[in-house]
């Protein structure tokens, strides 16, 4: 039977995990879960809040906080299912989450990532995604260059596309999993199901989007990988590099504004570099 590995990285979020740990474990499946909750580092109450599931997971520590791309990573080597799911320690799942995943999985063999769609819950309040929010279908690749339009618990990966891609790039403190999804959205479809499965809080001040600011540089450093990977055909080439020649023209006027004239530059004339380096036609 074919075992499903569930990777929950944590730090410092011991009043939220329980929530996401009770939504794993209340998981209405057949198939074998392994939950792997990796902790990164934390210095709260994480292992108490743990030690009343300690039967039913296995706990993997960090010493260090080395990040989510790290602990997410530990979590693949360690896990021994064919198909991973993430959940982020402040997420939750519906019961249904990893059956109707699995059974849409199962059923089309040869396709190794899909995405359900989620309920958001922001500052305690339900609220519906804007249209450029909403998830695609297939080929998301030209979408997905704005903005990351994949949610990590919402996934479920084949375990072999990581022997293929690579795994979550730890030195990108955000904007890791755009990265991520962009290797794999260049040369596979991502599929979505309709039916909201997941759970996804947000408002909260420990989240990267609101401990970092200017998130976009490091989406910029997605794009350049991407465009020296060596992967993308002619024209996925030319879309990557008109979204990053945007993002660099915002960021680096935005770094202008602010003074910071040698970083402006850096990012306004990093698109022709990039395109020179890459043979791209402007």
């Amino acid at each position: 039977m074919m075992v499903l590995s569930v990777i929950i990285p944590t730090y410092n979020r011991a009043a939220v995990l329980e929530r996401a740990v009770a939504s794993v474990l209340g998981q209405k499946t057949d198939h074998p879960v392994e939950l792997l909750v990796v902790d990164d580092g934390s210095s709260d109450e994480t292992p108490k809040r743990l030690a009343s599931f300690r039967h039913r997971l296995t706990l993997l520590t960090h010493h260090r906080n080395r990040g989510v791309s790290a602990a997410r990573n530990t979590g693949i080597r360690y896990a021994r299912g064919s198909y991973i799911a993430f959940l982020d320690s402040d997420d939750c799942w519906l019961p249904q989450k990893l059956a109707v995943q699995a059974a849409f999985m199962l059923q089309r063999p040869s396709e190794l990532i899909s995405q359900t769609d989620e309920i958001w819950i922001r500052n305690g309040r339900r609220v519906n995604p804007k249209k450029k929010h909403l998830k695609p279908d297939g080929d998301i690749f030209k979408p997905s260059l704005e903005r990351c339009l994949v949610s990590p618990s919402a996934v479920m990966v084949k375990r072999t596309l990581f022997e293929q891609v690579g795994f979550f790039d730890e030195g990108l403190p955000a904007c890791e999993d755009y990265d991520l999804w962009l290797r794999i959205s260049a040369r596979w479809p991502v599929h979505f199901i309709p039916q909201k499965l997941t759970v996804r809080y947000g408002g909260h001040p420990d989240q990267l989007s609101a401990r970092f600011r200017g998130m976009d540089r490091f989406r910029i450093v997605a794009l350049a990988k991407i465009l020296r990977s060596g992967v993308l055909d002619p024209g996925r080439k030319a879309e990557a590099w008109t979204e990053m020649a945007r993002k660099c023209t915002i960021y680096g006027n935005g770094c202008l504004r602010r003074g910071k004239r040698v970083e402006g530059i850096f990012y306004l004339n990093l698109p022709k570099a990039m395109a020179d380096a890459a043979g791209i036609a402007r």
